[in-house]
């Protein structure tokens, strides 16, 4: 699904996108913005997680600047999703390798 991912750019089923995005069910939501740039909080992602995911997989950033608000670890916590946060590269790696993406969503900072 993801094929390549650098600082500022990731490909996503050979379509090219170069700001933020959310994945949720195989769909692409690009242009994907915070109440606060390098903060994670729920009402960031509120709407996706609507679906029910298992897993959230969260990219930080090329080097992890992105933080997570406790309301979303709550949320994830009270929720039974589990929360897999990683510098963006290796957000993207474990993303490609889960077995069912159907049920995960991927919410993905792609600079610092």
């Amino acid at each position: 699904m993801i094929s390549n991912y650098k600082f500022g750019q990731i490909t996503v089923n050979n379509k090219n996108y170069g700001s933020d995005l959310t994945i949720c069910r195989g769909k692409v939501f690009p242009n994907w913005w915070r109440e606060e740039g390098h903060l994670l909080q729920l009402s960031d992602i509120e709407d996706k997680l609507r679906v029910k995911p298992e897993i959230l997989v969260v990219g930080t950033g090329c080097y992890g600047v992105m933080k997570i608000d406790d309301s979303l670890r709550n949320y994830c916590k009270n929720n039974e999703i589990i929360l897999a946060e990683f510098p963006t590269g290796k957000a993207v790696d474990y993303f490609n390798n889960l077995k069912d993406k159907s049920k995960a969503v991927l919410a993905i900072h792609l600079t610092c």
